[in-house]
């Protein structure tokens, strides 16, 4: 797995999810399919006049989720931006010609109270629950950034195993320290909870 093979997967879900928070800190999510990808770029339409809009030129941050039918979770973190006014027509033209409902919703002239966005820079988080044991792993979208999660085992283990015989994935190694496997780590934290010496400790310092 990659994210040139995760974009693709992107590709043929069709129907993503969009994160962000409204100017009261109140979570927001809306599904969108008036996207067009290009290259290793993510480009989608919305009016100028909706909250989505403002939400994204407020601070641009978003999260972007699949799921598909083999139950592989693909998530993008990034900052979405408006696209330069030079492609602004013609990226609303390829999309509504991509996706052809969309001229009933802005039939005409009026799908020029659209806005198109763009992301380029990305964490992509891949999770896959259809495989034993599941399967994770983060990759990088033009000029974005890996942030670490999960949890980690620090010098003073003990060695006394719980952490081992608490993990539903089976996912942690005997060793001095035991380590945590983490391309197969839910992130559940049970581990975390069962250490006696407060050994396991989570990744990223939160």
């Amino acid at each position: 797995m990659d994210a040139k093979t995760c974009m693709e997967k992107l590709k043929l879900v069709g129907v993503l999810s969009f994160a962000t928070v409204d100017s009261k800190g109140n979570p927001q999510i809306r599904c969108i399919s008036a996207i067009h990808f290009d290259n290793d770029n993510l480009y989608f339409f919305t009016a100028r006049g909706k909250n989505f809009c403002q939400e994204l030129l407020e601070n641009g941050k978003v999260q972007i989720l699949a799921y598909t039918r083999f139950k592989e979770m693909i998530r993008l973190s990034a900052k979405a931006v408006p696209a330069p006014d030079s492609e602004q027509e013609e990226k609303i033209n390829r999309i509504f010609s991509e996706q052809p409902y969309l001229a009933n919703v802005y039939p005409g002239d009026t799908r020029k109270i659209g806005i198109i966005f763009e992301v380029r820079n990305a964490e992509i988080e891949y999770f896959n629950l259809g495989v034993n044991p599941i399967f994770r792993e983060s990759y990088i979208l033009g000029a974005g950034t890996i942030s670490e999660k999960g949890y980690c085992i620090a010098d003073n283990c003990i060695g006394c195993g719980k952490c081992q015989r608490s993990c539903p994935q089976r996912c942690i190694v005997q060793g001095k320290p035991y380590h945590i496997q983490q391309e197969h780590c839910l992130h559940c934290g049970s581990c975390y909870e069962n250490c006696p010496v407060k050994a396991v400790q989570k990744r990223g310092g939160k």
